[in-house]
């Protein structure tokens, strides 16, 4: 269990064990062979678990102290790319509020999952120097720079009731709108016992 539990929590970790894995299962058995390369250590392999006992037994408190309760009902919104507006399952999910374009007002408490990409629009010779900023409540929260190719934005993020989230841009003209969008998922509702 508790390495299942790993998996779903650490997905780098198992990539990194299986990693480590297969390059013991390729090497060689015999020693005169190795030209060089060296196995890891007992130290390692101590290290490697340990880390990975202590990042169980965390996960498992985690779960046990502060159980999550999952949303009740889809609560997704998306935005663009343009000439789309606000696409969301119902008319106004329970979590989020659209306020305006690129910019939702946040209705519930919860963890949330923001994605989405930003196209710059590398004919653009403006002065402002590009920049695009994920931002919640007018503080930056991501800032991408590089108008050279298609960026990710996003990543989980834990909202309150009122906070702002937007998607601003530098200049107007520095993204390609028709190919730029940003969406919302509620992942959790964090239920503290008291």
């Amino acid at each position: 269990m508790c390495s299942s539990l790993v998996s779903f929590c650490f997905p780098q970790l198992s990539f990194l064990q299986r990693m480590s894995l297969s390059h013991m299962e390729n090497m060689p058995l015999s020693h005169s062979s190795l030209q060089g390369a060296q196995r890891p250590s007992w130290k390692q392999w101590l290290l490697y678990s340990t880390v990975i006992i202590v990042l169980c037994s965390f996960s498992a408190l985690m779960f046990i102290f502060f159980p999550l309760k999952t949303a009740q009902g889809p609560c997704v919104a998306k935005f663009g790319p343009l000439p789309s507006k606000w696409q969301m399952p119902s008319p106004e999910p329970s979590c989020v509020n659209k306020t305006a374009d690129w910019r939702l007002k946040i209705l519930q408490n919860g963890l949330y999952l923001i994605y989405g990409q930003v196209a710059p629009n590398t004919a653009y010779k403006g002065r402002a120097p590009f920049e695009v900023q994920l931002r919640k409540n007018e503080d930056p929260i991501q800032a991408l720079t590089n108008n050279s190719t298609i960026q990710n934005v996003g990543g989980a993020y834990e909202f309150h009731a009122g906070d702002v989230i937007d998607l601003i841009f530098n200049a107007e003209h520095q993204v390609l709108k028709n190919k730029t969008y940003w969406g919302i998922f509620l992942l959790t509702n964090p239920q503290f016992i008291s």
